[in-house]
C-alpha cells in the first residue's frame, strides 16, 4: 500500500508546536515496525536540482543496528524543512518498503535590489537584511526582512514608511527580489508633557531630556524625531536630575506615547511621582575592616550635612572611597552607603559602611566594537588590569572615561564569570561613530564685523587617540590661521600635550587706529588634579608687529630740511599761526595722526614675545554649554622675559557663579581683575589690557580706560595695567514661546575701571627731539599730540550699566543681542548701547 505524507512550513510549525502526531492510515505500511526498518541507503530522493542526494540522506540519523525507525524518519523530515533549502519536502513509500524523499528545493535570489529608498542607502540595507544575492529565497526569511527594514525606518522617526517586496521568477528556478519601499515623511514628537511634576515646572525638564518638540527649524536637527529608545533614556534622565535635587523617593512611573493621526506625530507624556525632598541630617563612616580607620575618609565625602540629598555627589563620594582604600592596600574594600530616611523631618542619615569584598580578580578584559580606535587607547582609561582586583568603582570610572571620549555612539562594561570562582572577566562593548569633522563657519559681531572660518579636524587621528585641527579663517577685520595638535597621554601618562601655531592679522577699524599681525607657537601641557580641578602649563613665543595706514604717520615724515611737526598749541601761538590743515610738511595733523605709543611701536618694528604661564580652573557646572547651577574659576598667570624684547608678569582672574533661583529663572554674579606688572623693561601699550563691553556692558571695544587726548589724532585707547569688573545677571525663559525655540532674555547690570597706563609717553632715547618728524630742540614745545609728549585721560572713575539682552541656542549657532545704557562713565569713553554677536557650523 502507497501512503504520502506532505508537510509545508506553516503546518509543519503547527505539528511541532503542539506535538501533534502524524498518524497513518490503518493497514498502512507505515504502522509495521519491520518494514519501517530502513537503511539510509535504502532512501531514494526525488526534485533535488542542487542539494546532493547524500546531503538530504544525511539528515535521517538511523538508530541502533544502523536501521531507520518512524522517530528517525520523522526527525529528517522535520531537519529538512527547517534548512530553508526547500519549498515542499514529501516521503513516500516505495515498492518493497523504499523511502523515497521528494523535494521541492527553494530557488535561489539572483538579484536583490531596493527601490524608493533615499534616505538610507542600498549598502546599509543590504546589511540588514537576511536575504542576500546567490542565496537561498525563503518566503519566511522575506516576511521577516520586510519587517526589519520597516523597523530600521521607524528607528530613524518614519513610521509611515511602507515596504512591499516583488518577487520576479526568472529561468533555472531563479528569482530576483526587490523590496519597494514609500519612506514617508519623518514622524515628530509634537508635544511633549509632565504629570506630577511640582517642584520643577514642564519647561524646566524639557531641558534635561534629550527628546525635544517639533518647530520651525526642525530640519536642522533630530531632536524632535521619536525615538523610543531615546524616549526611555529621559525616564532615566528625569529620576537622576530629581534625585540629584534631594527627591530619593521620585518614580518615573510611565512615558506614555500616543500616535495622533491628525498631527501626524506623537504625543509624549512623562508621569512622575515627586515624592518629598529630603536634606543630610548626618553622614557617618563605619568600617568591619581590621586596623582601617572609617574616620579617615570623612575628607573624601561630598556629602555635607544639612545640603540637599544628592545621590550624584553620595556616588562620587562611594568612588573616591574606594579608589583611596584601594591606594591604601584595601584593594577589595567595598564601600556602601546606607540612607535612614526621617520622614517627618524629611532628612536622610548617610552612612557609608566600609566592608571587605570578596577577593575578586580580572581575568580577563575583552574589547569588542572598536574597528577603529587602537586597543590600547581603550585600555589606557583603565585605572586597572588583567590581574589586578576586581573594583567596581574603578570600572565604572573607566566606563564614563570611554564615553566622554565622544569616539563612541555607546559603551558599556559587562561581567561574566571567569574560569575559576575568584576570577571575572570584563566585556566592554562599544558602538564607533565618526570622529572627524569638517565646518564651515560664519558670524558677525558688532566689533569683528563678518567673519568666516573654514576648518577640518579629527577627534581621533589614525585610531591613536590624537586630536589634529586646521582652520583658515577671513573676515571684514580679522583673518589668520591657525594648527593645533594634542596627544592627550604623553609618555603614557594622564598628561595632555597640546601644541598651537597660529597666524593672526587684525585690520585697523573704528575701534582702533592701527592693525597688528602676529604669528606665535605655544606647547602647553594639561593636567587633571581632581574632577572638578585641572591645571594647564604653557610656553608662549610670537612676533607681533603694528601696521598703520601711511597717513597716519606721516609726522615722522620730513619736507624739506626745516619742516617740523608743531603742536596745535604751538602753531596758534605763532604770529601769524601755522596753518595745520596745509600740505607743506608744517601741518601733517590735517589728516589726523596715531597716538605716540603706536607710532614709537611702529618704529620699533617686529617685537618678540616669550612667556611661561599656568591656568588653574575650578568648575562645578551642571552644564558647560547652558549652565544653571555651579561654579567656574579661572586664575591664570604669564611671565613675559624669558628671552624675548619684552617682559612682565600678567594676573588674570575671572569667576562666575550660577544658580537657579525661581520659575526657572538663574541667576549669575560675575567677577573679575587683573594686574599687569612691569619686570625689568618698560611695558608697551599692546601688553596693556584693553577693555569695553567684555568688563561693562554698553561700552565700545577699547571703549574704557586711558586715552590719547590729542584732538587732532585718533584718540588711540591706550589700555590700562590694572582692572575690575563685577556683574549681576538674570536669565529667563519666554514661558510664552516653546521650549525648543531656544530663546530666553537677560537683564544685567555691570560695573568696573580700568586704571593706570604705564606704556611709553615720550621719545627719550639720544638725538631723537631731533630725529626726523620730531620738533626740533629749539623749539620742543612737548605737549599733546607732539611727537615728543603724551598727554591722556587717566581718570578712575567706575563706569557702570544697566541693560537687557536676547539669547538665542539657535540651530545656527548662540546668537546674542544686548542693549546697554551706561550710568556713569569717563569724559573720553566711547559708547556702544546696541552689541550683537553669533556664529554657526554648517
Amino acid at each position: 500500500m502507497k501512503f504520502g505524507l506532505r508537510l509545508r512550513g506553516g503546518l509543519l510549525a503547527t505539528l511541532i508546536m503542539f506535538g501533534a502526531p502524524v498518524v497513518a492510515p490503518v493497514g498502512a505500511a507505515f504502522m509495521s515496525s519491520s518494514a519501517l526498518a530502513q537503511t539510509v541507503q535504502s532512501i531514494s530522493v526525488e526534485g533535488n536540482r542542487r542539494v546532493e542526494v547524500e546531503t538530504i540522506r544525511s539528515y535521517f540519523k538511523p538508530g541502533p543496528g544502523g536501521r531507520l525507525d518512524q522517530g528517525a524518519i520523522d526527525d529528517g523530515l522535520k531537519a529538512l524543512i527547517e534548512t530553508g533549502l526547500f519549498q515542499d519536502v514529501r516521503i513516500n513509500r516505495g515498492p518493497g518498503g523504499q523511502i523515497i524523499v521528494s523535494v521541492v528545493e527553494n530557488p535561489v535570489i539572483g538579484r536583490l535590489a531596493f527601490e524608493g529608498n533615499k534616505k538610507i542607502k542600498d549598502e546599509q540595507l543590504t546589511a540588514e537584511v537576511q536575504s542576500k544575492a546567490r542565496g537561498t529565497f525563503s518566503r519566511a526569511m522575506v516576511q521577516s526582512d520586510t519587517l526589519r527594514i520597516a523597523e530600521i525606518y521607524r528607528r530613524s522617526g518614519r513610521y509611515d514608511v511602507r515596504v512591499t517586496p516583488e518577487i520576479i521568477e526568472q529561468p533555472n528556478n531563479r528569482v530576483d527580489l526587490i523590496f519597494t519601499i514609500e519612506e514617508g515623511a519623518k514622524t515628530g514628537v509634537k508635544s511633549i508633557e509632565f504629570v506630577g511634576n511640582n517642584a520643577f515646572s514642564s519647561y524646566r525638564l524639557r531641558d534635561v531630556i534629550k527628546t525635544r518638540e517639533s518647530n520651525l527649524l526642525s530640519f536642522l536637527a533630530s531632536g524632535d524625531i521619536y525615538d523610543p529608545d531615546r524616549v526611555e533614556a529621559d525616564r532615566d534622565l528625569i529620576r537622576r536630575f530629581y534625585l540629584k535635587h534631594g527627591f530619593a523617593d521620585v518614580q518615573v512611573v510611565a512615558a506614555l506615547t500616543e500616535y495622533d493621526p491628525e498631527k501626524k506625530g506623537f504625543n509624549v507624556t512623562f508621569k512622575i511621582e515627586e515624592g518629598a525632598q529630603y536634606r543630610v541630617g548626618a553622614v557617618d563612616f563605619r568600617s568591619s575592616i581590621p586596623n582601617f580607620d572609617p574616620s579617615s575618609m570623612r575628607a573624601y565625602s561630598r556629602v555635607n550635612v544639612g545640603s540637599l540629598y544628592n545621590v550624584e555627589s553620595v556616588e562620587k563620594s562611594v568612588e573616591e572611597m574606594q579608589i583611596e582604600a584601594s591606594r591604601r592596600g584595601y584593594a577589595f574594600a567595598v564601600v556602601r552607603p546606607g540612607g535612614d530616611r526621617n520622614f517627618e523631618a524629611h532628612t536622610v542619615s548617610v552612612v557609608f559602611n566600609i566592608d571587605e569584598g570578596p577577593r575578586t580578580y580580572i581575568e580577563r578584559i575583552n574589547l569588542r566594537g572598536n574597528t577603529r580606535t587602537r586597543d590600547y587607547v581603550i585600555r589606557r582609561e583603565f585605572d586597572i588590569s588583567e590581574g589586578d582586583a576586581y573594583n567596581r568603582a574603578l570600572v565604572d570610572r573607566a566606563e564614563r572615561r570611554l564615553k566622554n571620549l565622544d569616539y563612541f555612539k555607546s559603551v558599556k562594561i559587562t561581567t561574566e564569570p571567569g574560569s575559576s570562582s575568584d576570577r571575572v572577566i570584563l566585556n566592554v562593548d562599544m558602538e564607533e561613530k565618526s570622529t572627524g569633522d569638517f565646518s564651515i563657519s560664519g558670524g558677525y559681531s558688532t566689533t569683528d564685523g563678518a567673519l568666516a572660518e573654514v576648518s577640518v579636524s579629527e577627534r581621533n587621528l589614525l585610531g591613536r587617540g590624537l586630536f589634529a585641527k586646521a582652520s583658515v579663517t577671513y573676515g571684514q577685520y580679522a583673518r589668520g590661521y591657525s594648527l593645533s595638535f594634542v596627544e592627550p597621554y604623553l609618555l603614557d601618562y594622564r598628561v595632555a600635550l597640546g601644541l598651537d601655531l597660529y597666524q593672526r592679522q587684525q585690520l585697523s577699524n573704528s575701534y582702533i587706529s592701527y592693525g597688528t599681525k602676529t604669528l606665535g607657537f605655544s606647547p602647553r601641557l594639561g593636567f587633571s588634579l581632581r574632577e572638578d580641578l585641572a591645571l594647564q602649563l604653557r610656553y608662549s613665543i610670537y612676533q607681533q608687529e603694528i601696521t598703520l595706514p601711511s597717513y597716519l604717520a606721516n609726522c615722522n615724515n620730513v619736507v624739506g630740511s626745516s619742516a617740523f611737526n608743531p603742536s596745535p598749541a604751538f602753531a596758534a601761538s605763532q604770529v601769524p599761526p601755522i596753518d595745520l590743515s596745509s600740505t607743506n610738511g608744517l601741518g601733517c595733523y590735517s589728516d589726523g595722526e596715531a597716538s605716540l605709543p603706536v607710532r614709537k611701536e611702529l618704529a620699533n618694528g617686529k617685537t618678540l614675545t616669550s612667556a611661561l604661564g599656568y591656568t588653574l580652573t575650578y568648575n562645578t557646572l551642571d552644564n558647560n554649554k547652558n549652565p544653571t547651577d555651579g561654579l567656574l574659576i579661572d586664575f591664570r598667570q604669564d611671565f613675559a622675559g624669558v628671552g624675548g624684547d619684552v617682559s612682565y608678569l600678567k594676573t588674570v582672574a575671572d569667576g562666575k557663579y550660577y544658580a537657579p533661583l525661581v520659575s526657572d529663572i538663574v541667576g549669575i554674579v560675575r567677577l573679575q581683575g587683573g594686574i599687569l606688572t612691569k619686570v625689568g623693561s618698560d611695558l608697551r601699550m599692546l601688553d596693556h589690557f584693553q577693555m569695553g563691553p567684555n568688563l561693562v556692558r554698553g561700552f565700545a571695544p577699547n571703549g574704557i580706560g586711558p586715552r590719547d587726548l590729542n584732538p587732532f589724532g585718533t584718540q588711540d585707547a591706550l589700555g590700562g595695567t590694572k582692572y575690575w569688573g563685577a556683574s549681576l545677571e538674570l536669565q529667563m525663559p519666554f514661558w510664552f514661546l516653546p521650549k525648543e525655540v531656544g530663546l530666553k532674555g537677560a537683564v544685567y547690570a555691570d560695573a568696573g575701571g580700568l586704571y593706570d597706563y604705564q606704556g611709553p609717553t615720550s621719545w627719550t632715547t639720544t638725538n631723537e627731539v631731533n630725529a626726523p618728524g620730531c620738533i626740533p630742540s629749539t623749539i620742543n614745545p612737548s605737549s599733546a599730540g607732539t611727537c615728543t609728549g603724551l598727554v591722556f585721560d587717566d581718570s578712575k572713575v567706575v563706569r557702570t550699566s544697566v541693560g537687557v539682552g536676547l539669547i538665542w541656542q539657535s540651530p545656527f549657532g548662540p546668537l546674542r543681542f544686548d542693549y546697554a545704557v551706561p550710568l556713569t562713565k569717563g569724559k573720553y569713553d566711547r559708547v556702544q548701547e546696541f552689541r550683537f554677536g553669533g556664529g554657526t557650523t554648517f
